[in-house]
């Protein structure tokens, strides 16, 4: 008789859900025990004592999980390991042998098994592997249903996904974009700002009118104010022609400042005149033009902060702070991060000559534990990446870049019984103020109120811990 699994030690796990598991064993008594041993943990557990009456069974019933001994009379573990790879392949199999040799586990593994344990074994190792085959085939399951729900439709990437953060997102734009009310996106860089405020313009009553953006950051002072209010003739050394500005060019229309928190001192005086009296001065000139262009502002800056520092006009950010739409990180949207992957992929695949379909579970595990910090477009020049590098039909976890396939998430260690993992309480306090600022995309103002702090301990307290300094006035927020 095979050697029985050691008995279970008191601190397994026990399985959430009742998840369904076949156990196939020729041995009544090894079968037994596994199945006895599954069920005491919440699984459903049914035991079959030959390949054929297992494969019988999956041919009429779906199981999350096969465990299947390796030496049977009849079909063998490998080859039922081969004829599910085959058929049933979105089915994950653990092979017990009691060989623990490179060749047996090569043919295993080759036949298309999950895992494989050696006996003798303890249940613990056994419902660890189960745990992790469970993860795998949910992930299988999800990748696929995201391919079919992206080949069915073709949205801005950065709308792919029915996370909870976006829904909200989703929602706030469909009760605002008819109406002319000044919105503020606000949001980490790369969250797709822009994006939202074009689809909030094509949505709206001035949809048949123009869409004009400037980015706020990228001009000096002088050159910013010609190019939203316009200039006469002769107002300075090149302005050889009369230029109406954005202003009055988006009447009827929309006009974006993106990165409004970059703009000058003296610029966000005149901004908010012209939204108060809806009419811009140009430069040189001594007479007024009006505007009905509806305004959109975003900015990646935490502006409570630049208020509080005296950097941004407190008057204007009341002014443009209307609707305020915030737009999560990445690394807030859960499972997007897939189904943007797997757009990424439909996109660009085929333009770089590459037959790549999807990309395996293991790199779908990668993509899910990375945080992200250069949000959407930095998971698209991820995807573009592993693309030219990708030799399969599916992005492996080779094909990513070192930074996210090495990545290791910072945690801190609670349900432990080994003293070597624990840290003092000022390192646990230093990791928290650490993850929730990451979270909140480093906005201070945010992350006060997430850990309870008035913004001066706050800021007392990132200087202690080195990370990312003291107040407002001295640190970019």
């Amino acid at each position: 008789m095979a050697s029985p699994p050691a008995p279970a030690s008191p601190t397994t796990s026990r399985a959430e859900t009742g998840h369904r598991i076949l156990v196939v064993d020729d041995e009544p008594e090894m079968a037994t025990v596994i199945e006895q041993a599954l069920t005491r943990r919440n699984y459903q557990a049914t035991q079959k004592h030959s390949a054929d009456a297992a494969w019988e069974l999956l041919e009429r019933e779906d199981f999350d999980v096969v465990v299947t001994d390796i030496n049977m009379k009849g079909m063998n573990g490998v080859e039922l390991t081969e004829r599910i790879a085959k058929n049933r392949h979105d089915v994950p199999v653990i092979v017990i042998t009691a060989f623990g040799s490179l060749e047996t586990a090569t043919a295993v593994l080759r036949a298309g098994a999950y895992d494989f344990i050696t006996k003798p074994f303890e249940i613990d190792q056994l419902v660890v592997a189960v745990e992790r085959a469970i993860q795998n085939r949910r992930l299988r399951e999800e990748v696929k249903r995201l391919r079919a729900e992206v080949a069915g439709a073709k949205p801005s990437p950065e709308f792919v996904g029915d996370s909870q953060a976006m829904k909200k997102v989703h929602e706030t734009i469909a009760r605002v974009a008819e109406t002319d009310a000044t919105v503020l996106i606000t949001g980490e860089s790369g969250t797709g700002k822009e994006l939202v405020a074009r689809d909030l313009h094509k949505r709206s009553k001035r949809k048949d009118g123009p869409f004009v953006a400037i980015n706020c950051a990228a001009m000096p002072e002088t050159l910013l104010e010609s190019e939203l209010f316009g200039h006469v003739r002769g107002a300075f050394t090149d302005a050889k022609t009369a230029k109406k500005g954005l202003f009055v060019e988006a009447s009827g229309g929309t006009l974006f400042l993106d990165e409004i928190g970059e703009m000058p001192p003296g610029m966000q005086a005149k901004l908010l005149r012209a939204l108060e009296e809806r009419a811009v001065r140009p430069v040189g000139g001594t007479t007024e033009t009006t505007f009905d262009a509806r305004l959109v502002a975003a900015t990646n800056r935490d502006l409570e902060s630049l208020v509080e520092g005296g950097r941004f006009r407190e008057d204007l950010y009341y002014r443009i702070n209307v609707v305020h739409l915030a737009l999560p990180p990445l690394r807030a949207r859960g499972g997007d991060v897939l189904a943007l992957a797997q757009e990424f992929i439909n996109r660009h695949a085929a333009p770089m000559g590459k037959k790549v379909k999807g990309f395996s579970s293991a790199v779908g595990e990668r993509l899910l534990a990375y945080a992200w910090p250069g949000n959407v477009r930095e998971l698209q020049n991820c995807v573009e990446r592993a693309l030219a590098l990708a030799r399969f039909d599916e992005l492996t976890v080779e094909d990513l870049p070192p930074k996210v396939r090495d990545y290791k998430a910072s945690f801190v260690v609670v349900a432990t019984e080994d003293p070597t993992d624990l840290v003092t309480m000022e390192e646990v306090e230093r990791r928290y103020i650490q993850r929730v600022m990451e979270a909140v995309g480093q906005n201070k103002t945010q992350a006060a109120k997430v850990l309870g702090f008035d913004r001066t301990t706050l800021y007392r307290k990132l200087e202690r811990y080195k990370l990312g300094g003291g107040g407002p006035v001295s640190q970019k927020d």
